[in-house]
């Protein structure tokens, strides 16, 4: 059994386990799911912001201060630590090659392309925009570059880009999806994949197995954008899993807490608050317990005040508002609901990272199980990018290909 199988059991036993702290919708729930538990309910609440803030921000004080709610908190974060950083190369690349490229997707390139091992083959660039990756892939190891991308627009741009650069790079305009995208991959290449979305790597994973691709490296994001409504697993050993996951389920890897100013978290209360009371007020109009999801909002409105908010978003919904409605009243309910959502929200960050890395395993036996040594690791600090985690695959039989 390799390491990979074995900390997935370990990870997905507890995450079984302890499904109740996390499987759930906070914002579709009217009070706290553990309310059988209320010591533990009542020591959430008499958390203030700033505690809030401090544990959501550091996941070893959020570990220490549940570990006498939650027996498992202690051991889900130290098995989430067994995924080390990697080894970087410094490699040096000339002036202009960052020309508009935002600075911190540049770090990510830099750090990305800095663990990747030099096995002297030709690239794949998989969704690859306008090839911002691939200009360093091309300059730093020599190799030639196929940069596959849906949007034509960005393909000019890249083209354009590669020119100037006088590099060997080939923009191949097809949808990551169709077959028509099978072409530009082929047996003897390192694909790669820096933030594909959801089924968008799933798909090159998928195809790299059936071509017998020498290697692969992938860092994968937005696990919730997938095409089916549920996660369908990818390796033998995640399907003999009990765990069902939705998209909501999925976005939690993606649900890392950034400090955010003032003006920007009293935005977000009123906007969540107001929801929040909203759903109670039509709850009670329906005589249902359903959550009703209301669209995005213009800002402007929420500084229209609650009464608005809810006349907008009952038009909307199709409610209809009888009069003598006291709103002061649901803005209050709304205001403290959020409070207890904010909490449930909090528990659930213990288990975001243990999440995340259930996925990436699922994604590296996958590749073990068709014949791949593989590697998992970050590839940066959090503050470069939280979704961090590296998947290199390469075939055990390459050498004789």
């Amino acid at each position: 059994m390799s390491n990979y199988v074995e900390l997935f059991h370990r990870l997905d036993a507890l995450l079984v386990k302890n499904r109740h702290f996390w499987q759930f919708m906070p914002f579709a729930e009217r009070g706290f799911v553990w309310h059988q538990n209320l010591p533990f309910c009542q020591w959430l609440m008499a958390l203030d912001d700033n505690q809030l803030q401090l544990l959501g921000d550091d996941i070893h004080a959020l570990t220490a201060a549940l570990m006498p709610w939650i027996e498992d908190a202690e051991v889900l974060t130290q098995l989430a630590t067994e995924i080390q950083p990697l080894a970087r190369t410094k490699t040096f690349i000339p002036q202009g090659f960052d020309s508009g490229i935002p600075g911190r997707k540049w770090q990510q390139i830099i750090a990305f392309n800095e663990v990747l091992p030099a096995l002297g083959l030709p690239w794949l660039e998989w969704c690859a925009g306008k090839g911002y990756l691939g200009r360093v892939l091309a300059i730093s190891h020599q190799q030639p570059v196929t940069s596959l991308e849906w949007q034509q627009q960005l393909c000019i741009d890249g083209e354009q880009a590669a020119k100037q650069l006088q590099l060997n790079i080939n923009f191949v305009h097809a949808d990551a999806f169709s077959a028509d995208s099978d072409e530009a991959i082929v047996t003897n290449q390192h694909a790669v994949a820096l933030h594909a979305c959801g089924d968008l790597h799933v798909s090159l994973l998928e195809r790299v197995v059936a071509k017998k691709v020498a290697a692969v490296s992938i860092s994968p994001c937005c696990y919730h954008l997938i095409r089916q409504s549920h996660y369908q697993p990818m390796s033998a050993v995640a399907k003999t899993s009990t765990l069902v996951l939705s998209k909501h389920d999925l976005r939690l890897p993606l649900q890392e807490t950034v400090t955010a100013g003032n003006r920007v978290k009293q935005l977000r209360f009123v906007e969540v608050s107001f929801r929040l009371g909203f759903d109670l007020l039509q709850r009670e109009l329906s005589q249902t317990d359903i959550y009703l999801s209301v669209p995005n909002v213009q800002k402007a409105l929420l500084t229209q005040g609650f009464k608005a908010f809810c006349q907008w978003a009952a038009a909307r919904r199709g409610v209809q508002l009888p009069e003598n409605i006291d709103f002061d009243e649901w803005q209050r309910q709304g205001e403290k609901r959020f409070r207890i959502t904010e909490r449930m929200e909090l528990v659930r960050q213990l288990f975001r990272r243990p999440l995340e890395i259930w996925l990436a395993l699922d994604r590296a036996c996958f590749l073990e199980e068709q014949g791949y040594d593989v590697m998992i690791g970050s590839f940066c600090d959090k503050p470069i990018t939280p979704r961090n985690l590296l998947i290199h695959a390469e075939r055990r039989d390459r050498m004789h290909l």
